[in-house]
């Protein structure tokens, strides 16, 4: 359901937005432009950027022209739009001779008036001819959000050349200066929003999909809640959200918290908010930071509605488990599991060794086997807390969830067993998920001492699920 609305909803988008800019770009044709922007039309389209950057005619000219641009971009096709943005990043990129003339006029500036002067002139030269272009775009309606889907598309190109990854970077500096935390509206969503707002959370939910319409509006009942940030630039499009459940007690199982069959509580008698999804709508605004910003304000504004709130966690996937542990055990590394679970994994199911066993089971419906899941339980929860807790990319944990709430200032409180037996949860993380608990007056602590010394906050329960592990993962 979720990728047939995204694709709707990428559709009645594109026609809405060529819809509004032919009306403005009227006055500034380029002319037709075939979808794969053979040469010919790529040096008219060369000529139409210089025209734009030129700015004659005043603004009004100019909004016509960006909006000209805009809709011949929208009828390109993939080859068109990457031939577009690479003449865009090669030929209106920063002028390296006259950067350089700048610098040497800056050292040869005596006083503090041309000093003045010659800094003000390299920070024009500085700034690439391509970003005053990208700019223009702000004054057309949904503009902001045609440079954030722009982004989208130069994400996945990017790595193909050094210009683009340039012309990427000025762009996200852009987006970033026009998506400051203190410019977004923080807005609950509920079933009486708007049919087209409800459908964008079905398109963009990320973790958990949203199997029909009475599951959203079970996700948006009373004793759930569902926030976003938006943009007074971008309205009606939420750039990320959170799905929350008010429950008493830690959650530790994803189907019961999503149970359409599951009877209505008492919002005001819970004890604990339970994020459980949190989805980034906008794939052009990656690397932006708001989740962070999202849970605190969520957290205060729940606070703030019920007094009998007192824990506020997660109920997270761990995305990266099995992508770090299927490589260990096809390689028979034996720091991940001790003789006697060898032994007795190998006895289950009849394989030469255990590691082979764990990856048998592992590639089999081994939930439905009570056997199985009691063989594995010991030693996949003692794996999880090791690449939790200390497998990492440099000085920061492997798992980019992760990474989201350790940076934020949560603690990892406890590893859940058999707690998304989705095919999903079983393909990702063995079933596995994690409670990560947001102690409000914690919060800033633990956020110091993971950014200054890499230190992962952690209860003692899942410090203890290392215990017992092989010798010779002890010494990792």
């Amino acid at each position: 359901m979720a990728e047939q609305s995204r694709a709707s909803l990428i559709d009645r988008t594109l026609s809405q937005l060529r819809s509004a800019w032919n009306d403005i770009a009227s006055s500034m044709r380029s002319g037709a432009v075939r979808p794969g922007l053979p040469d010919d039309d790529l040096e008219r389209l060369h000529r139409s950027m210089v025209e734009c950057l030129d700015g004659r005619g005043g603004e009004v000219s100019a909004r016509a022209r960006a909006a000209d641009l805009g809709r011949v971009y929208l009828t390109l096709d993939a080859d068109g739009r990457g031939r577009f943005l690479g003449m865009l990043a090669r030929d209106f990129a920063t002028d390296g001779a006259a950067v350089n003339a700048a610098i040497d006029a800056y050292r040869a500036s005596a006083g503090d008036d041309a000093r003045r002067d010659a800094e003000a002139a390299l920070r024009r030269v500085l700034a690439p001819p391509r970003l005053r272009l990208l700019t223009q775009f702000n004054a057309l309606p949904d503009g902001v959000k045609f440079l954030v889907d722009l982004r989208a598309d130069l994400l996945q190109i990017r790595n193909e050349d050094p210009c683009l990854a340039g012309l990427e970077a000025d762009l996200k500096q852009l987006l970033t200066s026009w998506f400051d935390i203190g410019f977004l509206d923080l807005r609950r969503i509920t079933w009486d929003a708007p049919a087209t707002l409800l459908e964008k959370l079905i398109a963009y939910e990320a973790v958990h999909e949203i199997r029909s319409w009475s599951d959203l509006k079970n996700r948006l009942d009373s004793d759930r809640r569902c926030f976003a940030f938006f943009h007074p630039r971008m309205p009606n499009e939420p750039l990320i959200f959170v799905e929350v459940a008010l429950v008493n007690g830690i959650a530790s199982n994803v189907q019961a918290l999503l149970d359409e069959s599951a009877p209505e509580r008492d919002p005001n008698a819970a004890d604990t908010a339970i994020f459980y999804s949190i989805s980034n709508a906008q794939i052009g605004l990656a690397g932006i930071n708001f989740g962070g910003f999202l849970i605190k304000r969520v957290a205060d504004a729940l606070a703030g509605e019920f007094n009998g709130l007192r824990t506020f966690a997660t109920l997270s996937p761990i995305p990266g488990f099995r992508r770090w542990l299927d490589p260990l055990l096809a390689a028979g590394d034996e720091s991940l599991i001790s003789r006697a679970e060898a032994k007795a994994l190998a006895g289950h199911t009849g394989a030469g060794d255990g590691h082979a066993a764990m990856r048998a089971l592992l590639d089999s419906p081994w939930h439905e086997d009570g056997e199985a899941a009691r063989l594995l339980k010991r030693p996949l929860a003692r794996l999880c807390a090791r690449y939790i807790l200390h497998e990492k990319r440099g000085d920061r944990p492997l798992d980019r969830v992760a990474r989201f709430h350790l940076i934020n200032g949560a603690r990892v409180e406890r590893i859940n067993w058999l707690a998304d037996t989705s095919s999903r949860g079983l393909g990702i993380a063995a079933g596995m998920m994690i409670n990560y608990v947001y102690k409000l007056d914690e919060i800033e602590e633990n956020h110091e001492a993971y950014t200054a010394e890499g230190r992962v906050a952690a209860s003692s329960a899942v410090r203890a699920l290392l215990r017992g592990q092989p010798q010779s993962a002890a010494a990792d």
